[in-house]
């Protein structure tokens, strides 16, 4: 029934070796009482277990019914070792808080079996072993025998065709070990008992087999058994293992929890502080992650990276080595001497230069690499829409640039700011609005009227509070520019201020919105003189000027937004703003222009003086023009008007 075939089987400690088991082959009758005797360390234990199916064998081979067990699979062993083997250990391993009938049930109820069959079956099996007036006692209320009987009844309960015992009565007085071996002498009747013992006595007295193991050796068997295997039995079918039930888990389950209270209590408030302690710190973790997110979106959004045509490194030059408190070129400087610092010189020493073409072409060339890691790339080409009120029954008004800042000294070219910081006071005309709207319209709430969605739109950005600076007003014109001039003109006469009348003026959203404009392309500017083969500029020609206001691109405001309470760093300051399509529409224009037809095609060549630029040189204003080059003299009409 049962062989062992050169079973060997070690144990590996770092690098020592122990040899449990050599080489071991015996074999077992189908119903005998077989003992095992050896001294500690002999390897008795291990053959128990190994015969159990409670450690794997390192070489040979364990038959069970002439069936090997080499290509046996985890559950091929857990079906071999619940179904086919019953283990009675001498500690005798039962739970403290299930009474004797659960501890027998417990074995049926790992192999799915129905509540009712498995009672009926656990009080049989403790009536066979004599304790059926016991059965509701827990292992604390039971002598050693009988607890070693609810375990020899634990072991019978699924009808093994093997019982192992290890050390059986090692925990029992002779009296009581005699009781046990009596049980187990009268269950080898009819099954396979293989008992490991040091107690001699008890083994010659009730087994009808004693092996010795020395060594990991077998060097002795009182009652030797051959048997003769068939070649073609290796692999046949094996017993398949029966699982308990998702309600039957879930009952021992809650039923071992419910037994110690004060530890599932004590147990479930440990994981939760540990559970709402991981909780929190990923909740934290998160958190600061987000906030992090959000304030470098915010940041980059109201100051995003800028790469200029060239710029100068102030840190490289306030910290370098040649610094500003040192004397020139490291000379001693004498008492009557004053030495002379480059502060210019070292300055533009930092100056470094961008090539923005190529890096453009650059980013061009594969998109791909860099739209996961940005949110929008906007080219700036320098360009200054030229920006009028249409109404011009009070003079020809430009706003952008606004001509009042620059007549008297405050430039604010391209909407740069007039003053130092000034753009936090709305201090600013028109700004072009950074990328799609989709990037910071969540930054703004519409108060009256939409976003641009062409390059004739614009739209007036107010400030927090939903307010404008009077300076945003004056150039929507719904300020009297007139009193704007005569600011400046008592501020550079140093006469006294005249205060505005209309200082307290409120607007209302209907007469922002009605506020219109007209654009003119630059290039507009300029009319070709054939007498004189030269350009000539008409910004002053106020005639020539309205006409060609009235001719312009017509711009309208189409909404007001404000910035959101929620908005820490906003993205556009207070102003009027107009679409990016609005720059390339003016580029793509001028090319339509005479005179930049004829700049592109001699761009070695300056339009206006006919010469070209790297043989032009800065002349004086009086050594410009020579009327002798625009006056002729017909010399023979004077001499006439003589006669």
């Amino acid at each position: 029934m049962l062989e062992l075939k050169n079973i060997t089987k070690s144990y590996r400690t770092k690098d020592f070796v122990q040899n449990a088991l050599n080489k071991v082959s015996i074999s077992f009758r189908e119903n005998e009482f077989a003992s095992i005797l050896g001294a500690s360390g002999s390897g008795k234990t291990t053959m128990l277990n190994v015969i159990g199916g409670l450690d794997q064998y390192d070489d040979g081979d364990l038959i069970i019914e002439g069936i090997s067990t080499k290509e046996y699979k985890s559950s091929d062993w857990d079906a071999y070792r619940n179904r086919r083997v019953g283990f009675v250990f001498q500690s005798y391993n039962l739970i403290p808080h299930q009474t004797a009938l659960s501890n027998v049930e417990l074995a049926l109820t790992l192999s799915g079996v129905s509540p009712k069959e498995r009672k009926e079956r656990a009080i049989a099996a403790l009536d066979e072993v004599g304790l059926i007036d016991h059965i509701h006692k827990l292992p604390t209320q039971l002598s050693g025998g009988q607890m070693q009987r609810v375990a020899i009844a634990r072991a019978l309960i699924n009808d093994p065709e093997i019982v192992l015992a290890d050390e059986p009565t090692g925990a029992l007085d002779s009296s009581t070990s005699d009781q046990v071996m009596n049980l187990l002498e009268e269950i080898a009747k009819d099954r396979l008992v293989i008992m490991v013992t040091h107690n001699s006595e008890l083994a010659k007295t009730y087994t009808n087999r004693i092996i010795e193991l020395k060594d990991g050796e077998v060097i002795g068997d009182s009652n030797p058994h051959t048997v003769v295997l068939k070649d073609d039995l290796v692999g046949a079918k094996k017993q398949k293992n029966q699982k308990m039930s998702f309600l039957t888990a879930l009952s021992l389950s809650v039923s071992n929890l419910l037994t110690k209270k004060g530890r599932t209590f004590i147990t479930a408030i440990a994981g939760s502080i540990g559970i709402i302690g991981v909780a929190a710190i990923l909740a934290l973790a998160s958190g600061i992650n987000l906030y992090i997110a959000e304030i470098e979106q915010d940041t980059m959004s109201a100051y995003p990276i800028t790469v200029d045509s060239s710029g100068i490194d102030i840190t490289s030059f306030l910290t370098g080595e040649d610094g500003l408190i040192e004397s020139p070129n490291n000379k001693e400087v004498k008492d009557n001497e004053i030495p002379v610092i480059n502060t210019v010189t070292s300055l533009f020493s930092f100056q470094s230069k961008n090539d923005l073409k190529s890096f453009k072409k650059y980013i061009e060339k594969d998109r791909s690499k860099i739209d996961p890691y940005v949110k929008n790339i906007q080219y700036q080409y320098g360009i200054t829409p030229q920006i009028y009120l249409p109404d011009q029954s009070l003079g020809i008004s430009q706003v952008n640039p606004d001509t009042i800042y620059s007549k008297y000294g405050f430039s604010n070219v391209g909407g740069a700011d007039i003053i130092s910081g000034a753009g936090d006071f709305g201090m600013k005309n028109f700004s072009e609005l950074p990328g799609d709207v989709s990037l910071f319209e969540n930054q703004y709430d519409v108060v009256a009227g939409r976003w641009p969605s062409s390059k004739d739109e614009l739209v007036v950005v107010l400030m927090g509070s939903g307010s404008l600076t009077d300076t945003t007003a004056y150039t929507l014109g719904l300020k009297d520019r007139k009193i704007l001039e005569n600011m400046f003109e008592n501020l550079v006469n140093d006469e006294n201020f005249e205060e505005d009348d209309s200082k307290d003026l409120i607007l209302d959203y209907d007469k922002v919105l009605d506020v219109k404009y007209k654009l003119i392309n630059p290039a507009q500017k300029y009319t070709y003189d054939k007498s004189y083969d030269i350009w000539v500029d008409k910004s002053q020609d106020s005639k020539f000027m309205r006409e060609t206001i009235n001719n312009g691109l017509d711009l309208e405001i189409v909404g007001i937004v404000k910035v959101n309470p929620d908005t820490d760093t906003p993205m556009l300051n207070s102003g009027i703003y107009y679409p990016s399509d609005l720059a390339t529409y003016l580029i793509s224009e001028a090319k339509t222009y005479d005179i930049v037809k004829q700049q592109i095609d001699n761009p070695e060549i300056n339009v206006f003086t006919g010469k070209r630029f790297d043989e032009e040189v800065e002349l004086a204003p009086e050594d410009m023009f020579s009327l002798e080059d625009f006056i002729s003299i017909d010399q023979s009409k004077i001499q006439q008007s003589f006669n």
